[in-house]
């Protein structure tokens, strides 16, 4: 029994070096794949699916339009999410009166994100005041094709996806993604 269980936690041992060393020598290169910054202008997808608006009526992009709109995609458990929010709260009182409109699309990670009453107390604990659209069934998040939490997707005037942001950081250049896109006229 000892030899077996000495072979299992080598196998256990060689198995996690392994994975480590390839996380170290692939991290950078993930990191880059899952780029951010300006992308070539595309057509941002419609919000879809959405099984519940939150601190608003239901939106379209076709009612934003001509505003400016960050999509930040989010779900309340996630620590690099909760890290950015005083950002993009800061973000969206700043600049909400030139233009910007932010919509929280809180994506469930757990089963229990999904509850309404959960992202409420979340949404009142995190001082949002944006509205969050409440994607259960990743139907926009699909449409987006993400794959990631958090996600900024910056939206420009005429509707269009024009710069993206993949986890923390880089504040100060997607303040200054939003501040460009609110300064081109509609």
């Amino acid at each position: 029994m000892f030899a077996s269980f000495k072979k299992f936690a080598v196998a256990a041992l060689l198995a996690t070096s392994v994975a480590g060393a390839l996380a170290v020598s692939l991290g950078p290169t993930l990191s880059r794949a899952a780029s951010t910054g300006p992308t070539s202008p595309a057509a941002a997808p419609e919000f879809t699916g959405i099984d519940n608006w939150l601190n608003s009526d239901p939106l379209t992009l076709a009612q934003l339009r001509g505003k400016v709109v960050l999509v930040d995609f989010w779900t309340y458990t996630c620590i690099n999410c909760v890290r950015t929010l005083p950002y993009v709260t800061s973000w969206y009182q700043k600049y909400k009166d030139q233009g910007l409109e932010v919509v929280g699309v809180h994506t469930p990670e757990f089963p229990f994100e999904r509850s309404t009453p959960n992202v409420q107390k979340a949404i009142e604990r995190f001082g949002i005041t944006y509205p969050v659209a409440q994607d259960n069934r990743y139907a926009t998040w699909e449409a987006y094709r993400n794959q990631y939490w958090p996600a900024f997707y910056l939206i420009d005037k005429q509707g269009r996806i024009v710069y993206r942001h993949f986890g923390e950081g880089q504040y100060a250049e997607t303040e200054a993604q939003i501040q460009r896109m609110l300064a081109q006229r509609g």
